[in-house]
């Protein structure tokens, strides 16, 4: 509320100065008064030297460290000095890794499956699933759909491509290109329906790369005879 004082002790990260100056903004609009190492020795650090280190090995004496903080090497580094400062066991872990300490020597002993999740609609997927990176996919480059008669003669419809004006002659030109690969189709080929769908796929998308710089998603569907 009004009045109040938070202290921001640690440092900016950097990369993170737009979400953090989101944050102060909003307490700022409700009157809260900040403290930042900016104004006054308030840093504090979670990261230990080797003295802090050295000591805090001294006075617990552990038979087993397991690093958990900071990239591969710098755990591997930790685990140099703690073997140097003389505990017995050390193992540095990834994410997912089961790390086991009793009974029986310590050490790495399974992995399980890790990352982020996110609720997309009324379902929690993994943050990288598919349907994600599939929208993502769409969002950035498009997506043409192809549908094929009976005869193969083309229909194309462009979504989310920077044509505008240049529409029109990109649809003809997709369609001319899409008889093209058929009638080049020789053999059993020319009747296989997935081949005739890669050969439609890969003409439409070539033909969207040359008009718009994108590589579309493409769909092709076959009418029923």
């Amino acid at each position: 509320v009004e009045g109040d004082t938070v202290i921001f002790s640690s440092k900016q990260i950097p990369g993170n100065e737009i979400s953090i100056g989101k944050v102060q903004n909003r307490l700022a609009e409700r009157g809260v008064i900040m403290v930042s190492d900016r104004q006054s020795m308030i840093h504090v650090s979670g990261h230990p030297g080797r003295p802090e280190l050295a000591a805090l090995y001294e006075w617990l004496r552990p038979d087993i460290l397991v690093p958990v903080h900071g990239e591969i090497r710098h755990m591997q580094e930790q685990c140099r000095f703690g073997q140097a400062e003389g505990i017995d066991h050390c193992t540095f872990q990834s994410n997912g890794d089961i790390v086991r300490l009793a009974p029986g020597a310590p050490g790495k002993i399974a992995q399980v499956p890790t990352g982020r999740l996110v609720l997309d609609g009324d379902i929690i997927v993994p943050a990288d699933g598919e349907s994600i990176v599939m929208r993502r996919r769409l969002a950035h480059n498009g997506v043409v759909m192809v549908v094929l008669d009976a005869k193969g003669r083309p229909q194309v419809e462009g979504m989310g491509l920077p044509l505008d004006e240049d529409y029109a002659d990109f649809v003809a030109e997709a369609e001319a290109d899409i008889v093209s690969a058929l009638k080049r189709l020789r053999g059993k080929s020319a009747k296989d329906r997935d081949a005739v769908i890669e050969a439609a796929r890969l003409a439409a998308r070539r033909a969207a790369s040359r008009w718009s710089g994108k590589k579309p998603q493409v769909k092709v569907m076959l009418a029923q005879g």
